[in-house]
């Protein structure tokens, strides 16, 4: 039977090179396998299929530069999560067997404690004997931090094969943005950066490990790696095992085409997931080394570890070149380093290089058009499609009160003029906040709110988005990266977390007054382990703007994948959601919370509202801002289509993320519940969350369908300053770099009262930009960089 379809071309910048150890990785994994019971008599493998899949060629292509002695050990570990995939496959996916596949599943962490002195019970199967044995040959070689780090995506990789086994038992075929976050956890590319870090000899320090940076090289790394073996493993897959998580089929059956114009649009995601490390390691690790001040050892191994990344990303490829476990017919000519048949490259000692094809066409065309957005295009007005959205709409019978109270607030918080020595920075009017109406968002959110309440949900989405117009104007126009980061570092003195603490500064300007004031309203009541939580979801999403203007600064439109996943902090999703979790307690556990399908529930609810406001916003956004951060410009770009296509895909996305987020509630929720034992109580206060979700994206909807922030009437009102646009006009967002600001050093203040503001009279020059006398440069147009719906930047 022949393959069906053509692998598309391979963009592989990084040449394969081979482990001189192989050899001996090859034969101790054999012995070693058979010591475990994998082979002949375990029903799954004999010594023919170890052979003919050959994981020690795998580990000698993607650890090169390994010891024999680590590649021997790192070669075990990909023995035993191909034997437990084939293992699980056999005994409970062909089967369909749920419930004996989570006892299984859950037996497997005891084989993995943090403490060796604690023992591990007896193994009942060769993968239990496998993991006991390579866990306690690792982890004596590595720190605490990296052990919990290892453990966790080792039980992620095991877990989340329930997942797929739940998809196949019912015949789901899940959405692309849904594919590829469960994808990282099942496919083990995680996993496999961990085992890079103990192979490299290059673990990543403790205090950059969680930072963005490495976190977009580790999911970069993991998407190239799945997305690769889709390709390869698509035959394998769907004819053989039945399997529906393929990315091959995921967008087969979402972009409803072909599978080749499937493989060539997986084919076309991989190239920018490469390119999108690329963008990471060479714009984001050297300055995140320099702010934590690594030493030169650490920097030396954060620079191993991406450069251990980029070898197992060619070293897979070629691997899956050869491995009979694949369909690579016709590979190696598809931009291979392998030479294959009859060729005129020249060969033999010191030609090698002649026929690396590091590159190609199509890979340099999508790079091209990353960076080649032309601001200002005439696109309006937006035009929007019929928004699935199932859920009622209600609204707090206090809103009128709220819009009275948010524009008073915003004046005494100084957000309605200019900022001292702050060229620039008038972004809003009072007539201009009143049109924007966000008391209207939250009783839409949050309905049955107290008037209260209501008052400050609305203060927080008018802090929000104040902030999110701000920072590109002030900021993102003179490219002023250096002050923007300061101004976010400065927000940190104003969310004191401990009992009793307070601000460590005086605030400087209307963002410092306004989160000053809204903290102290906000946390105070709080228990100090919710303070924290809080204080991080404010520090995610202000840190997101930053991203904003990296991206503005390169003219850089982001890959698809990771602006769907910063989209979220930066519309202040997990902010809003957060105070949700928060207003109804400790009735639902942090356990509940932070599991996959809850996270499931809350990305699905956010990616509809962030793409219903890129929707709304387009005009706005592309047309009038110049902007780059909207999901259907993202897609037009990555698809090279028009708006009317772009916007068709992002509607398809948005219904499916929808449809996903019903069919959690109603088909994932209850077997959570289940599994975790939860009692009545804990079930209710859960399905009182979905209804604040539900709540979340209707309301949310009315706000923008209502609010005069869209529409192309209100985009050129009299309160908007005009944008001059056509031939010439791109430079008019241009402005000479500012001086930094002072961060003068203040004294501690005591806490302000609860509903009182932080801070009164005209907000005060100090901290707030240049010194007074200090001349700026000449007014820049306004605008905004995505944004807020419910907290963080509206678009």
């Amino acid at each position: 039977m022949s393959q069906p379809f053509v692998l598309p071309e391979f963009y592989t910048p990084y040449p394969a090179r081979l482990s001189p150890h192989v050899d001996a990785a090859r034969a101790h994994s054999t012995e070693w396998a058979r010591c475990m019971g994998m082979l002949e008599g375990s029903g799954i493998w004999d010594q023919s299929d170890l052979d003919a899949h050959d994981y020690a060629l795998l580990c000698g292509y993607t650890h090169p530069d390994a010891s024999e002695e680590a590649l021997a050990l790192v070669t075990d570990w990909y023995v035993w999560v191909f034997f437990f995939d084939d293992h699980f496959l056999e005994c409970f996916k062909r089967s369909q067997d749920r419930a004996g596949g989570k006892a299984y599943l859950d037996r497997l962490p005891a084989f993995m404690p943090m403490d060796l002195s604690v023992g591990v019970p007896e193994p009942e199967n060769p993968v239990e004997a496998g993991l006991a044995d390579l866990w306690a040959r690792t982890v004596p070689a590595m720190s605490p931090e990296w052990r919990a780090r290892f453990a966790e995506s080792t039980e992620n990789l095991l877990n989340e094969s329930l997942w797929e086994l739940s998809n196949i038992n019912i015949g789901r075929v899940p959405n692309p943005v849904e594919y590829i976050e469960m994808r990282r956890k099942v496919g083990g590319a995680p996993w496999s950066a961990g085992l890079v870090e103990y192979a490299a000899r290059a673990e990543v320090p403790a205090a950059v490990a969680g930072s963005r940076p490495l976190r977009v090289l580790r999911d970069t790394f993991s998407d190239g790696v799945h997305l690769r073996n889709d390709l390869f493993s698509y035959e394998r897959e769907t004819r053989d095992e039945g399997e529906l998580s393929n990315g091959v089929l995921v967008l087969e059956h979402f972009l409803g085409c072909s599978t080749q114009e499937a493989a060539d649009a997986v084919g076309d995601l991989l190239t920018s997931r490469i390119q999108q490390f690329e963008n990471t390691a060479l714009t984001e690790v050297a300055p995140l080394c320099a702010e934590h001040g690594l030493d030169p050892a650490e920097t030396a191994r954060v620079a191993a570890y991406v450069k251990g990344l980029q070898d197992w990303q060619s070293g897979g490829h070629e691997w899956h070149l050869r491995s009979s476990r694949y369909m690579n017919e016709g590979a190696a000519a598809s931009g291979s380093t392998v030479p294959s048949g009859l060729s005129l490259v020249p060969t033999g000692l010191g030609t090698a290089a002649a026929n690396l094809r590091l590159t190609t066409a199509r890979a340099e065309a999508a790079r091209a058009r990353t960076y080649t957005h032309v601001p200002f295009q005439r696109v309006g007005p937006s035009r929007l499609p019929d928004f699935d959205i199932p859920f009622p709409a209600r609204l707090s019978p206090h809103v009128d009160e709220a819009r009275t109270h948010c524009v008073r607030w915003a004046g005494r918080m100084g957000m309605l003029q200019p900022q001292p020595g702050v060229p620039a920075s008038d972004v809003w009017t009072a007539e201009r906040l009143a049109g924007f109406d966000f008391p209207l968002c939250a009783a839409g959110i949050a309905p049955d709110s107290s008037a209260d309440e209501l008052n400050l949900a609305s203060c927080w989405l008018t802090w929000g988005t104040y902030g999110d117009d701000y920072y590109p104007v002030v900021f993102g126009a003179p490219r002023d990266l250096l002050t923007a980061k300061a101004q976010t570092e400065r927000f940190k003195l104003f969310m004191p977390v401990e009992d009793g603490a307070v601000p460590a500064a005086v605030p400087g300007n209307a963002l410092e007054r306004g989160l000053a004031d809204l903290w102290a309203r906000t946390a105070g009541p709080l228990p100090e382990p919710a303070r924290r939580q809080f204080r991080g979801a404010v520090e995610r999403m202000t840190e997101s703007w930053l991203w904003e203007l990296a991206n503005q600064a390169q003219n850089r439109v982001p890959d698809p994948v990771d602006y769907l996943e910063m989209r979220r902090l930066t519309f202040g999703s997990d902010m809003t959601m957060s105070l949700c979790r928060l207003r109804r307690g400790l009735t639902v556990s942090d356990a509940v919370y932070r599991s996959g399908t809850v996270r499931s529930l809350e990305n699905a609810a956010a990616d509809y509202a962030c793409l219903l406001n890129d929707v709304f916003s387009y005009q706005k956004e592309i047309e009038v801002e110049g902007e780059m951060h909207n999901g259907v410009l993202v897609v037009q770009r990555f698809f090279d289509v028009d708006y009317p296509t772009g916007l068709r895909i992002v509607d398809d996305l948005m219904r499916s993320r929808m449809s996903q987020f019903q069919h959690v509630a109603a088909c994932e929720l209850p077997v959570l519940c289940d599994d975790l034992g939860l009692d009545a109580g804990e079930r209710a206060a859960l399905a009182g969350y979905v209804r604040d979700l539900e709540n979340w994206i209707s309301g949310i909807h009315v706000w923008h369908r209502d609010c005069v922030r869209y529409k192309e009437e209100d985009l050129h009102s009299p309160f908007r300053p005009p944008v001059p646009t056509g031939l010439g006009t791109s430079a008019v967002r241009l402005a000479p770099s500012l001086p930094p600001f002072a961060v003068p050093s203040m004294p501690p203040r005591p806490a302000p009262a609860a509903g009182a503001p932080s801070a009164a009279g005209a907000p005060s020059a100090a901290g707030a930009g240049p010194a007074a006398g200090v001349p700026g440069p000449p007014p820049v147009a306004v605008g905004t960089v995505g944004g807020p719906g419910p907290a963080g930047g509206a678009g």
